[in-house]
């Protein structure tokens, strides 16, 4: 019963910690889709140029351990004059990481796209980018949301990982609130209950867009 009682105390710290990490989430996601989007087309350009560019860029950031790039980013970069805030840094390292995942999903889901759609905007007229934007890309969204929507969920629990830059989202809250307290057992439970309620609300809504978009079709 105490521990229950400690864990209502401490709820409203964590609650702070919720609003931080949706926000970084959605942030993470905004920015890296646009990322995705332009490494998506130029892996499946026809400039090798682009094309090698994309390749390097998800071979990195796919590569990479994302805690090796948060810290790389918010403690190696200010030794070469780079300073980013916690806040700062915390949202380039997930964009830039979720961005290469993103141009997988985003590629495939092009791909998937009957390449006779390709060839008879062309032979209309179109050119490639504009068939990309007017033909294809509107296509792929519905492909698009199921994959995207666990690449959502993912980096929602990659925004622990920030708590290695200071940066206070859940975790780090819990990390506080233990140290200073001596309750881990409460701490970590709650921060754990929490981070499994957000991402159980965000599975429920990526399912019903899903299902909402497939009665559409």
């Amino acid at each position: 019963m105490d521990s229950i009682n400690y864990i209502f105390n401490i709820l409203p710290l964590l609650l702070k910690g919720v609003v931080t990490t949706v926000e970084l989430s959605a942030l993470a996601i905004f920015f890296g889709t646009f990322i995705g989007l332009a490494i998506a087309l130029a892996k499946i350009s026809k400039n090798p140029l682009l094309n090698m560019a994309g390749r390097f860029y998800t071979w990195i950031f796919r590569g990479i351990p994302l805690l090796v790039q948060l810290i790389f980013i918010y403690y190696a970069l200010p030794s070469v004059g780079i300073e980013f805030t916690e806040f700062e840094s915390a949202v380039i390292g997930l964009s830039l990481c979720g961005g290469a995942y993103i141009a997988e999903i985003i590629r495939a889901a092009i791909l998937s796209i009957d390449k006779g759609q390709m060839e008879a905007a062309l032979s209309l007229g179109m050119t490639y980018a504009q068939a990309m934007r007017r033909i294809i890309i509107p296509q792929t969204y519905r492909r698009l949301i199921p994959p995207m929507g666990n690449e959502f969920i993912t980096l929602t629990k990659d925004t622990a990982l920030v708590s290695a830059i200071a940066m206070t989202e859940i975790l780090r809250h819990a990390q506080i609130r233990a140290a200073a307290d001596f309750r881990p057992l409460e701490n970590y439970a709650a921060a754990a209950l929490l981070y499994l309620a957000l991402t159980t609300i965000f599975t429920i809504v990526f399912n019903k867009v899903e299902n909402k978009l497939a009665l559409s079709e």
